[in-house]
C-alpha cells in the first residue's frame, strides 16, 4: 500500500520567499528520511518552496484564472511530503508519529497521512487498461 505522508508546517503560510528550516531541523529530518531509506519504504520525497514563491489556478465559472501566492486565506500550506510504501494504514500512521516536529519558528506542525488510490481499485475499464500503457515513470 502506498501512503502520501503531507507536512504541513504551521506559520509557512506567512512565509518570505527564499524561507529555509533552520539548520537543526534539516538535520533531523534527514536523519528520519535516512530511517524510511534504510527500512526500504521510501518512495519518494520532496520539500516545497513557501507559498509566497507559488501560484493557484482557480476554475471559478469553468475559466483558469491564476493567483501569484502568498495566498491570503491560507490557514494551512503543505512545506513538504513522503511518498511510501508500507503493509498498512497502522505502519503509515507509526511512520508519520516518528517524524520530528515539523515546527516552524517553534510553532507546531502536522503530518497529514493519505492512501494513493492503486488502479486496482478501480476494477477493469477501458480508462484503467488506457493509463497502465501510459509510460508516467
Amino acid at each position: 500500500m502506498r501512503f502520501m505522508m503531507l507536512m504541513i508546517p504551521k506559520g509557512y503560510e506567512q512565509a518570505k520567499p527564499g524561507t529555509l528550516p533552520e539548520a537543526k531541523a534539516v538535520e533531523a529530518m534527514m536523519k528520519y528520511n535516512e530511517e524510511l531509506q534504510k527500512a526500504g519504504v521510501l518512495l519518494a520525497l520532496e520539500g516545497l518552496h513557501p507559498p509566497s514563491m507559488g501560484a493557484r489556478v482557480s476554475f471559478a465559472g469553468g475559466k483558469p484564472k491564476v493567483t501569484d501566492g502568498p495566498f491570503a486565506e491560507a490557514i494551512e500550506v503543505l512545506g513538504g511530503f513522503w511518498m511510501i510504501q508500507v503493509k498498512s494504514k497502522e505502519e503509515a500512521m507509526e511512520w508519520a508519529r516518528r517524524f520530528p516536529n515539523p515546527a516552524l519558528d517553534g510553532k507546531d506542525g502536522e503530518i497529514e497521512v493519505r492512501q494513493l488510490f492503486e488502479l486496482d481499485d478501480f476494477g477493469p475499464s477501458e480508462a484503467v487498461d488506457r493509463f497502465r500503457r501510459l509510460d508516467v515513470g
